[in-house]
């Protein structure tokens, strides 16, 4: 699977109860297909008290979401968009680009 999203990209969510919500990508889990958004997704985790949590109680985090129900957001036009992969001559070196726009994505 090519890397689509990355760590850093803005995207927007398709489904669910945040659909058509925006945010930052966190973390990227390919081996799950998952993703994790800045402020989507959020549950209460009921913590014990540990060496890292020393306080214990009631957490508020981010649970990570499918990847087929995110879709990147181009940083240039802002519309929701596929990517596709631009090689360059130099190195091999390969880009993603925006579909709609035909801007380099990174």
């Amino acid at each position: 699977m090519p890397a689509a999203i990355k760590k850093g990209d803005t995207v927007q969510v398709l489904t669910g109860k945040e659909k058509g919500k925006k945010g930052r990508v966190l973390s990227v889990h390919p081996s799950e297909n998952k993703v994790t958004v800045e402020k989507i997704n959020v549950v209460k985790k009921h913590m014990k008290p540990s060496r890292q949590h020393q306080q214990g109680g009631i957490v508020e985090r981010e649970n990570p979401l499918h990847i087929s129900n995110v879709m990147l957001v181009c940083p240039k036009c802002q519309a929701r968009t596929r990517s596709g992969v631009l090689a360059t001559e130099d190195a091999g070196k390969r880009l993603r680009v925006c579909k709609k726009c035909k801007e380099v994505i990174d």
